[in-house]
């Protein structure tokens, strides 16, 4: 591998093989110039050029960005790899980068960050969550920042979608979002405001989880029987308008239409919180 140019200290963009590609590696570029040779044994991760824009995105921030933000970045996505056994695509290494990038600067000014998804991140997504609070071990560590664990919760977004390999982070936040909405409308529908610290919060959220799932052909994962979802409309009757009322405002907000069984098990849930409001803690 020839080197076409460099980015920084540990990254540099050469032609291989007729392909130009970015290579990354501690100290790949020291003391080097163009057209000299890398050495293998420092390479670390390649780059090819599958996406122009996403590509020349990469080049840039790597030139641009401050290389110690860039290093821990790395180390925080080499560490998910580990934990989860995956490897990621590209783009996590440009948005998880620029990002942290971002959320350092705003912290350095003072600014404050917040994230109102943090419990049901935290919630729905403890293994990322956990590799968030590492993230936020290795930045104090080698940066000197302490973030706030608002911070760790968008870390563990991006762990999460980049562990998807979907490249829709927006969905993920969506989804997220979405479920909180529904919860608050449950909770309203109830009468009551629901600590998002405690158990029965935890069990909700998990429960709307298993309500949305559905599978990679879009089919739900957690479909009730017809004669079941019949029944249970006409016991649950007003639980189930009520949930009609949580579903429609969903829809308006964000496009997403419920399911008959879906709107049977969102009316099982109001139902337990209206005949269990001892488990929840009124504010």
């Amino acid at each position: 591998m020839k080197i076409k140019k460099i980015l920084n200290n540990n990254a540099v963009v050469v032609h291989d093989l007729e392909e130009e590609k970015i290579v990354m590696g501690s100290g790949i570029a020291f003391q080097k110039r163009k057209n000299d040779i890398i050495d293998p044994s420092l390479i670390e991760k390649v780059f090819i050029m599958d996406d122009p824009d996403q590509y020349g995105h990469l080049e840039e921030m790597l030139r641009t960005l401050p290389e110690e933000e860039i290093a821990v970045s790395e180390q925080i996505i080499s560490f998910a790899e580990r934990e989860l056994e995956v490897t990621f695509n590209e783009h996590v290494h440009i948005a998880l980068t620029d990002h942290l990038s971002f959320a350092l600067e705003r912290i350095n000014k003072g600014m404050v960050i917040q994230n109102t998804l943090l419990n049901e991140i935290r919630i729905l997504y403890p293994r990322e969550f956990q590799i968030g609070l590492h993230a936020k071990r290795i930045i104090l560590e080698k940066l000197q920042i302490e973030i706030p664990e608002d911070e760790v919760g968008y870390i563990a977004m991006h762990i999460h979608t980049a562990w998807n390999n979907a490249g829709t982070y927006g969905t993920d936040i969506d989804m997220t979002a979405m479920i909180r909405d529904i919860t608050d409308g449950v909770g309203q529908t109830a009468g009551v405001v629901l600590d998002r610290g405690s158990a029965s919060y935890e069990r909700l959220v998990t429960q709307l989880e298993n309500i949305l799932q559905s599978d990679e052909a879009g089919k739900l994962r957690n479909e009730l029987n017809p004669e079941i979802v019949l029944i249970a409309k006409e016991r649950y009757a007003l639980a189930y308008s009520q949930a009609r009322e949580i579903g429609d405002q969903v829809e308006e907000d964000y496009g997403y239409t419920f399911t008959d069984s879906q709107l049977v098990n969102i009316a099982m849930e109001i139902n337990r919180i209206n005949t269990r409001l001892k488990d929840f803690t009124l504010l």
